[in-house]
């Protein structure tokens, strides 16, 4: 039973390495790359020269947020924007509220259109766009003043670069379920982002806050109006096309997350389902020679699935020795639990310290971010088993359209 044994702890501390992989990751790209970055000045620059930017709202029943949402984002700090609203066959008063600033403002552009999907009222505002850089924000998002012009000025620091994403914060945090996503993302979530940037391959842009080069944009079409998350594939689009994504963290962006377990665990499998829709969509573009910068994302996918299921099995025969009297000593699982805690709490430290930065009052979330590890990797092994599936047995001939406003990474 020696290798059952071992098998087991390489499983049960597979979330541990994956932890001090991203600590070392992100040290890297923290000390060398970030911490490096510049202020932009494009309020001081002359309006000629700042780049428009169309800021691309799409909308589904987001009546109660939009009137609390428009005043914020027209106080922007960047000089030269638009924002166009695109009402998704909305049931509520969201096309009326549209029209009703659009009338107020002029940078203001309203554009209707049948319930066809988020990916379709993106493509749909894409056409009437007149930015040289396109950014989409969800209908209940709070940009921080000055996210555009650090987004932006990613973008211009390099042509390769297809698209910027976002550092998106919780709003909503009321609620334990709220704390503790808070510490998803403080912990977790840019952790991920800054150690796929060593890489320079990003798995998925933040669709709540991200900016796109337009041309970069109408070279590949557009978004794919028959995935599940249009954000997910729009990112591997962009980079099995060549072009590259960058993080950027200082663009900070609140908003709305589930507050109940059913609509958290709903979120997540559909980012599951989507994730895998897009490994198998990509894969054969993926294994090209000129693509290879995005094998290793590629290939720790694969792996992370097939802990996934591999944990579900050996969770199962574990239980079945135990309640059989079987030998099995659950006791060596001790230290390795001891080895996974310290793990876990120096993430969350140096999440900490990173994130300190461009968001005051995170200390009073560490009794969640210290723990919250363990969820984050349960609700993924648990997300992945199911979404797999549905992702290889969905009918995507059909318009991923949306029932209700999607709140997301």
């Amino acid at each position: 039973m020696s290798w059952y044994y071992i098998f087991n702890a390489m499983l049960f501390m597979y979330p541990a390495l994956m932890a001090v992989y991203c600590i070392i990751s992100a040290s890297y790209y923290y000390f060398f790359i970030e911490g490096k970055l510049k202020k932009p000045k494009y309020s001081k620059m002359k309006l000629e020269d700042v780049p428009l930017v169309s800021i691309m709202v799409p909308c589904y029943n987001e009546a109660d947020n939009l009137d609390d949402a428009i005043p914020y984002l027209l106080k922007l700090k960047y000089p030269k924007f638009e924002l166009i609203f695109i009402n998704d066959g909305s049931k509520d008063d969201t096309g009326k509220i549209i029209d009703r600033w659009a009338q107020k403002d002029s940078r203001i552009v309203a554009l209707h259109q049948e319930n066809a999907g988020k990916a379709s009222a993106l493509n749909h505002g894409l056409t009437v766009a007149k930015g040289k850089y396109v950014g989409c924000i969800d209908g209940d998002a709070v940009l921080d003043y000055k996210a555009v012009d650090y987004m932006v000025q990613a973008l211009e620091s390099n042509p390769q670069f297809g698209a910027v994403t976002g550092n998106p914060r919780v709003r909503n945090r009321s609620t334990i379920l709220g704390c503790l996503q808070t510490s998803e993302f403080s912990s977790i979530i840019g952790l991920i982002k800054r150690a796929q940037s060593v890489m320079g391959t990003i798995f998925t842009v933040s669709g709540v806050c991200c900016l796109f080069r337009v041309e970069a944009m109408q070279k590949i079409g557009g978004w794919s109006t028959n995935m599940i998350t249009e954000d997910i594939d729009v990112s591997w689009k962009l980079q099995t096309s060549g072009y590259n994504i960058v993080y950027e963290p200082r663009a900070l962006c609140w908003t709305l997350m589930p507050e109940t377990i059913r609509g958290l665990f709903k979120q997540r499998l559909r980012w599951a389902q989507g994730g895998a829709e897009t490994i198998i969509k990509y894969f054969p573009q993926v294994w090209r020679l000129k693509n290879r910068r995005l094998w290793p994302m590629y290939i720790e996918y694969f792996l992370t699935a097939f802990w996934a299921y591999s944990l579900i099995i050996v969770l199962c025969i574990n239980t079945y020795l135990q309640i059989t009297e079987e030998t099995f000593e659950i006791s060596i699982f001790r230290p390795l639990m001891t080895v996974l805690f310290l793990t876990f709490f120096l993430q969350y430290m140096f999440s900490l310290f990173l994130d300190s930065r461009y968001e005051k009052g995170l200390l009073r979330y560490s009794l969640y971010c210290i723990w919250y590890p363990y969820v984050y990797w349960l609700l993924n092994m648990v997300t992945l088993v199911f979404g797999i599936p549905k992702a290889i047995f969905r009918n995507k001939s059909k318009l991923a359209v949306w029932t209700s406003p999607d709140r997301g990474v």
